[in-house]
């Protein structure tokens, strides 16, 4: 059994006592403390999952007083560790308010090694499966959005203006460099609005040839030009009670973009070749990775399809302006490819982990997956390394001089790692940093980083 993740804290005054308790839990890595004082500075170092306490400590042996307050000391720095009270035969209702405060479990002495082992190992792998579905839980809370992996306050502002305008119509326009994810926040607009039971209809506007962009999105009549045969509806019809998204907008061609302006005023269409207004009930998003403003300079976009397609618009961060994101998608990719190859690659190495961390990622979430995609098929070892992810490390940017700043931005970053390191596991962050429990959750609330 591998002991180095087991720790246990066995608070225990007599000397007897104490030896023979760590002898029955030789397969722990056991602490061992004889008043509370001790006790709270080896539970804040230590963080064991599982704690054996004894209620009668100096200087009280012959109460509970202080056994009491070492218990709800430890449950308010960490409520999941599971205290185990060992109490003496005739202690059995003190034992009972222990449980009313939030112990475990309680076993009475004298001490049989082998069922004191079984109450330990139950506690620790209680204690182990809520860690676990807490992990899950930040896993699930990284997905502000549905297919959307992340934790940095500039993605959770993105995604709370989502959810603010969802629910409405109004004509929405994504802006974001390549890769960012604009088609996921499209899908994530329209799965959160009342038109999700309905389809959403994707159109990129420059992926299809200018001759033929306008009969994708308005339809033909058959006979309208050469080789309509037959009647064919366009993208705009097929949205029709749904959501039509416009990808890459800035690419539309100038002619065209009066027509979809007619239409955005009137929410009618004509196909090509056809005399008849169909009406037609759709929500717009667009999206571009282009400065339309500049397109508009030029000459190259209409102003006034400007105007009708950014009712709302919502700026999409690029990665690298996402603190700490990067280690959390490149672990969710891994896990998916992992998944997908049938590889077991563990993790990262700590080169590999610096790397993800300080490249500028121009590419953003789409180089990423494609870095872990190659990464996962590549690697020979049982962890990912800088030479599988083929990325360097920079040079470091120049610090700012202000020493509140430096200081300030430097505990934000390490509180950032150290979340991304442990998969948000609060004791092991904790652990990680050299703090306790209350002073990381001073810290969230200083900093405003979501702990879960």
């Amino acid at each position: 059994m591998n002991t180095t993740n087991k720790h246990l804290l066995i608070v225990e005054d007599d000397p007897g006592l104490q030896s023979q308790m760590r002898w029955c839990f030789d397969e722990y890595e056991v602490t061992i403390s004889g008043d509370r004082v001790e006790a709270i500075n080896q539970f804040k170092r230590h963080q064991p999952g599982v704690v054996m306490l004894d209620l009668g400590l100096p200087p009280d042996p012959g109460g509970v007083s202080e056994g009491l307050a070492t218990l709800e000391e430890i449950l308010s720095m960490a409520p999941s560790t599971k205290v185990i009270i060992v109490t003496g035969d005739n202690d059995r209702s003190n034992a009972v308010k222990a449980i009313g405060l939030g112990a475990y479990d309680f076993y009475q002495k004298p001490v049989d090694p082998e069922v004191l082992t079984l109450v330990a190992d139950r506690a620790y792998r209680v204690n182990a499966l809520e860690e676990e579905n807490q992990q899950l839980l930040c896993a699930r809370q990284n997905m502000p959005l549905e297919g959307i992996i992340g934790a940095s306050s500039q993605l959770l502002k993105t995604c709370q203006t989502v959810e603010k305008i969802a629910p409405s119509d109004i004509t929405t326009l994504l802006l974001g460099a390549s890769g960012t994810g604009k088609e996921l926040f499209a899908q994530a607009l329209h799965a959160l609005s009342p038109r999700s039971n309905e389809k959403i209809v994707a159109i990129n506007c420059a992926a299809i040839p200018d001759n033929l962009l306008e009969s994708e999105l308005f339809g033909y009549e058959k006979g309208a030009f050469t080789g309509a045969a037959k009647q064919t509806q366009g993208k705009i019809e097929l949205a029709d009670g749904g959501t039509l998204f416009l990808d890459e907008i800035g690419d539309l061609p100038f002619e065209l973009q009066a027509k979809l302006l007619r239409f955005l005023q009137e929410r009618v269409i004509e196909r090509v070749g056809g005399r008849v207004e169909i009406p037609v009930n759709v929500r717009i998003i667009c999206a571009t990775h282009q400065n339309l403003t500049q397109h508009i300079e030029e000459g190259r976009f209409r102003e006034d399809l400007y105007y009708r397609i950014s009712e709302v618009t919502i700026d999409i961060p690029s990665l690298k302006d996402r603190e700490g994101d990067a280690l959390i998608l490149a672990k969710a990719f891994l896990d998916r490819f992992n998944r997908e190859y049938n590889k077991t690659i563990r993790g990262f190495d700590k080169e590999a982990l610096s790397a993800i961390e300080s490249y500028s990622w121009p590419g953003n979430v789409r180089e990423i997956e494609s870095k872990l995609k190659r990464a996962v098929i590549m690697a020979e070892n049982t962890q990912i390394t800088v030479d599988d992810l083929q990325i360097s490390l920079p040079q470091e940017e120049p610090l700012p001089l202000n020493l509140k700043l430096v200081r300030e931005a430097a505990e934000r970053k390490a509180i950032q790692r150290a979340l991304s390191y442990t998969n948000h596991n609060i004791s092991e962050t904790a652990k990680a940093l050299g703090i306790s429990r209350p002073t990381l959750y001073n810290l969230f609330e200083k900093y405003r980083i979501k702990s879960k």
